[in-house]
């Protein structure tokens, strides 16, 4: 573990007049009715309400926000590149949210990955980046600049993991073993995953082996089917109890209504275990709405799951033997003791939709970081035609106030510093955080940021005067003298005149102006 600077423990809720408030605040929250959203208050952060709930959380990790209303000590850690240097991430104030430009100014001029994520909770559940295992080679960190989003009205980052990356924490205290029972729910994305094993968060192995059936108790979200059938596309919220993901006791799917999350952007993953004859799973929107329950029910009918054998590790973003061949995205997740009631669950999920996951950043239809915008071709063909992506690709086509709502979301871009080179710009996905527009093999697409320097160049994009006169031209950081441009609706870096038809010379100076407009997403 990285040497860390002293940090506050969150007041124990018996200890403290604002954590009595805050007791009594969630209390009411759940006597009232937790269907029902709390009011975005401080009082009535995740950890607050489980505590009051006689369900204290033993494990509390998010690069994002708070996750106790007192809490005002480091999210995480993040080590530059060009001298080595460590930064600790704070909160803007107690209880609130990350202080993501200190790690900006920090991290100018170089690149950053994450090395350590910090529990807020008083048992100092620390992850850091993830040492080999019986099934994966050492991990590394994540990009620390992979994954910007907006949450609470404020810029910030979550945590994006790509194949190789993961975070463990071996030597815990207070995380379920041996039978006991446990909750636990993390907010992820459904649009950054995949089928390989394993992208989990929650209780593993202490040694980075599979030691074996009921020895693992973590959430699971991708799109690997373990044992068939599974119904529709997936994603899904599954049980990693080691040797299987579990979407009910019998490992299969019983729900044939559970198809998946969909590319839904943010969600709520929740698993929950009694450790000895019975596990639940739920999930929901992020972003608005209720939890849906998927399963309900007994254990694993196969041996070694009743009762469970859980060792205590903390993992993220890898199976419990350091099987690293999963993506996902991370914005917080809390392990408790105990197994919470349905209406703190359902209390937590009403003040995760009060962050605004994913919400307007404040600023649009400039090149300044942050805004929002669309981008509209000037060639006189195509004046009503926006850059879109579609099945992964760079397209333009007609988008209008008629469109549907995934046309004005496929069409909308939120402007970044260039992911290379701070004084141009990237273009993030609106509606698949992480994802940025990139060139490869001169076509343009949107692809998920995997913090290489070969991502970081392609998906940065240098504004100028348009060389049409009028607009905005894009050039490409590594291939400067070829820019954004469209050819017969598609979207390619291109320079002018050369061997590629999107390289012709007629209507060049135009196809590559653009109109850098207001977004047609809200």
């Amino acid at each position: 573990m990285s040497p860390t600077p002293s940090r506050p423990r969150p007041p124990r809720l018996r200890s403290a007049a604002l954590s009595v408030l805050a007791v009594c605040a969630a209390l009411a929250a759940l006597l009232l009715g937790a269907g029902a959203p709390p009011a975005a208050a401080a009082s009535s952060l995740p950890c607050d309400v489980y505590g009051a709930a006689g369900t204290p959380c033993v494990a509390a990790h998010s690069l994002v926000r708070a996750l106790y209303s007192s809490y005002n000590g480091p999210l995480y850690q993040v080590q530059r590149a060009r001298d080595g240097a460590k930064k600790d991430v704070r909160l803007l104030s107690a209880g609130g949210y990350a202080d993501a430009a200190a790690q900006d100014t920090f991290c100018s001029g170089t690149t950053c990955i994450v090395t350590e994520i910090y529990d807020q909770s008083p048992r100092h559940n620390d992850l850091t980046v993830e040492g080999a295992g019986g099934a994966g080679a050492a991990d590394v960190g994540a990009p620390a600049d992979a994954l910007p989003v907006t949450a609470g009205g404020h810029q910030v980052y979550g945590l994006e993991i790509s194949a190789g990356m993961g975070y463990r924490d071996n030597s815990t205290s207070g995380v379920a073993v041996n039978g006991q029972a446990e909750g636990m729910y993390m907010v992820t994305s459904g649009t950054h995953v995949n089928n390989r094993c394993c992208f989990d968060y929650g209780n593993a192995e202490t040694n980075n082996l599979d030691t074996g059936n009921g020895h693992m108790d973590a959430i699971n979200f991708g799109t690997e089917c373990w044992f068939a059938p599974c119904y529709g596309q997936g994603p899904w919220v599954q049980a990693d109890l080691e040797n299987g993901l579990f979407q009910s006791d019998a490992g299969y799917s019983r729900n044939t209504y559970n198809t998946g999350t969909g590319p839904m952007p943010f969600v709520t993953a929740l698993l929950k275990n009694n450790g000895q004859n019975h596990f639940a799973l739920k999930y929901a929107n992020a972003q608005s709405g209720g939890l849906t329950t998927t399963y309900s029910g007994g254990e694993p009918t196969a041996g070694g799951y009743s009762p469970m054998h859980q060792e205590g590790a903390i993992v993220l973003g890898t199976g419990g033997d350091n099987s690293n061949g999963s993506i996902g995205s991370f914005f917080e997740g809390v392990m408790t003791a105990g197994i919470p009631t349905d209406a703190a669950d359902n209390a937590v999920q009403a003040g995760i939709v009060s962050v605004g996951y994913g919400g307007p950043t404040g600023s649009t239809g400039s090149l300044t970081p942050g805004s929002e915008i669309s981008l509209r071709a000037t060639t006189s063909c195509c004046t009503t035609e926006y850059v879109r992506h579609q099945n992964d690709a760079a397209v333009i086509s007609p988008v209008a106030s008629g469109s549907s709502a995934l046309d004005r979301n496929d069409a909308t871009w939120i402007v970044r510093r260039g992911l290379a080179d701070a004084s141009c710009v990237s273009f993030e996905s609106r509606n698949y955080p992480g994802d940025f527009l990139r060139h490869f093999d001169f076509r343009l697409r949107r692809q998920p940021m995997d913090g290489t320097a070969q991502f970081r160049a392609d998906a940065t994009f240098c504004p100028q005067t348009g060389r049409s006169g009028a607009g905005t031209s894009f050039a490409s950081y590594n291939y400067p003298t070829r820019y954004l441009r469209h050819y017969d609706h598609d979207v390619y870096i291109a320079g002018n005149g050369g061997s590629n038809a999107w390289d012709a010379g007629a209507s060049w100076s135009d196809d590559v102006s653009w109109a850098v407009s207001s977004p047609w997403a809200p």
